[in-house]
């Protein structure tokens, strides 16, 4: 039976044409985020399982890619539950690696620590247009900032580095979780409910107030709190303006919602709309909710209008890293998708701009060792020079090849014969 040529269902081979600008991404990124002080670290694409299925993760915990215990470990004729077999799993974001790393390394690190990270991670989820079961994600965090200058910073270096890529009119959707369970406290609905309710809201895109409506009633919460409770929403509908928005909130919900939590939020929009560096806008969703169950504040997302869907997000996540030590670490984070930003550009058919030129010397078979050296040489001179130089074979198929360099981008070809040589 052949070997398969195809990559696993949910993953990919990425041509060179891609990983050219995949490249190109990643350095306008790690630029960028470097400018704003941030630290690159790597932490392992393994997690101890318990580290990644702590009830912190919410729907991604479900999509564990999970690791079979090894040789004698490994008993499939005793095993009675999922402990016996498993013992590590594939991440399913950074942001658990992270507060680990940092939990592991703390009295080593600077106080607040900034951290940039960029790397893999897997989801058993349902593969559809940007989305994968390998994705690459790019992270940056700040640790041990209680203020909002880590969400402004965030939200700053992030937009930033989204305008630097070419893209424009994009929004910055913002909500904070203390504001989410305000809404659904002042509502009626029992504090134990919060994360049922949220999971419905965050459907709101998808199935509208109705259907909102209808799965809250049928999960058999009263009509009193899902009418009360829907009609928050109705009263901040096309209120995007995040000061008017949480102040309408604040006159409404009175004790419910902390003054703190008001002007935590109309500080960060203040401080983003007055020094923002690129052209999107701030929004304030009350129907954002974010899936991770480790968020306990301010939580973001970044929405593209031709994806029409997020392309990243974030917010902060006090408990997490005391969840590792005994001892909380105000902590918060945005996280780019870069796996969509990609497939956009590539869509757009994106250049990168100011490349090295590209010349192609084809060499024929039989081409003088003698001649080859002084070749090789005029080769390594031109790249010193800042030109990209590929140095190969004449194929029997000549026409065919130059065709295929073209496309790849070498906008000079140069064909070297024995007692000759041929430019175009």
């Amino acid at each position: 039976m052949a070997l398969s040529k195809k990559p696993v269902n949910g993953m990919k081979d990425i041509s060179p044409a891609e990983m050219e600008i995949r490249d190109y991404v990643e350095g306008v990124i790690k630029e960028t985020y470097r400018s704003f002080g941030f630290t690159p670290i790597e932490t392992p694409c393994m997690e101890n399982i318990s580290n990644l299925s702590n009830k912190q993760g919410g729907e991604n915990e479900k999509l564990i890619f999970k690791v079979l215990k090894r040789g004698e470990k490994l008993n499939l004729e005793t095993a009675k539950e999922e402990a016996d077999l498993v013992d590590y799993g594939m991440r399913y974001d950074l942001t658990v690696p992270l507060s680990r790393y940092y939990a592991n390394n703390a009295n080593d690190l600077p106080s607040p620590f900034k951290a940039l990270q960029i790397g893999s991670v897997w989801r058993a989820d349902r593969p559809q247009r940007g989305r994968y079961r390998q994705l690459t994600q790019c992270d940056i965090d700040i640790l041990g900032e209680p203020g909002n200058l880590a969400e402004i910073e965030l939200i700053s270096a992030t937009t930033t580095t989204i305008g630097k890529l070419g893209f424009r009119n994009f929004e910055i959707r913002i909500n904070e979780r203390r504001i989410l369970k305000a809404m659904a406290g002042y509502s009626g609905f029992a504090e134990q409910d919060f994360d049922s309710v949220f999971i419905t809201l965050d459907k709101m895109d998808k199935i509208g107030m109705d259907g909102v409506a209808q799965e809250l009633m049928a999960a058999g919460y009263p009509k009193e709190s899902v009418d009360k409770y829907l009609g928050l929403f109705e009263l901040l509908k096309n209120r995007q303006d995040v000061a008017e928005g949480v102040g309408i909130l604040a006159e409404t919900l009175g004790d419910f919602l902390e003054a703190e939590v008001v002007r935590n939020m109309t500080e960060i929009a203040d401080a983003v709309n007055a020094t923002k560096a690129a052209d999107f806008t701030l929004v304030f969703d009350p129907t954002l909710v974010r899936g991770m169950s480790y968020y306990t504040g301010t939580i973001f997302e970044i929405s593209m209008p031709e994806l029409g869907a997020a392309c990243g997000g974030g917010g902060r996540y006090d408990k997490m890293i005391g969840l590792f030590t005994g001892t909380d670490v105000p902590a918060c984070g945005f996280s780019i998708g870069f796996e969509r930003i990609i497939l956009l550009l590539m869509e757009r058919g994106f250049k990168i701009p100011e490349s090295p030129k590209k010349v192609a010397f084809l060499v024929e078979k039989n081409y003088p060792t003698e001649k080859l050296v002084d070749l090789m040489n005029r080769a390594k001179d031109a790249r010193e020079n800042g030109q990209q130089v590929l140095l190969v074979r004449m194929n029997k198929n000549k026409k065919f090849q130059k065709e295929q360099l073209m496309k790849e981008g070498y906008e000079e070809i140069v064909e070297f014969f024995t007692d000759k040589v041929k430019e175009q």
